[in-house]
């Protein structure tokens, strides 16, 4: 597999992702009566769209990318990655309904806490992660005539 492919994967993955979570937001609508869906089932939902759609971004960046395709597969793969899992905590928030900001002392993780050190440990280094991530691809596509 290589990074185009990969990119490919993910956005599929997370585009069917924000489809069964905009089923799942409707049912909850549907029963609610504020007409709402638990927050983190409405923020899995976006952010699935929005991971499916910065995939495609992150394909044609590393389509154009002249940097070898190790170096393109890493890139790719950090920051698909980084998607993933943050989209994997809006899930388990939407499941448990344990919070509406998981940014806000205290951390909570269903009925436990989550050290603070863990959580802006964990943004850092996805911020890192999906900066550093693209910014292989990018620089590797600047490098492409035009």
């Amino acid at each position: 597999m290589d990074a185009v492919e990969l990119t490919r994967w993910a956005c599929g993955g997370f585009f069917m992702t924000a489809l069964c979570t905009g089923v799942w937001k409707y049912t909850h609508i549907r029963r609610s009566a504020s007409a709402s869906a638990p927050v983190y089932v409405d923020i899995a939902h976006r952010a699935a769209f929005m991971y499916a759609f910065s995939c495609l971004v992150l394909e044609r960046f590393a389509q154009l990318s002249r940097w070898p395709e190790a170096w393109n597969m890493w890139g790719v793969g950090v920051s698909v990655a980084f998607f993933a899992t943050a989209l994997s905590t809006y899930l388990v928030h939407g499941v448990l309904r344990d919070t509406d900001n998981q940014l806000e002392e205290p951390y909570t993780l269903g009925k436990g806490e989550l050290p603070g050190v863990l959580v802006h440990g964990y943004m850092w280094a996805l911020a890192a992660g999906e900066i550093g991530g693209f910014l292989v691809v990018f620089t590797g596509a600047m490098m492409a005539p035009a």
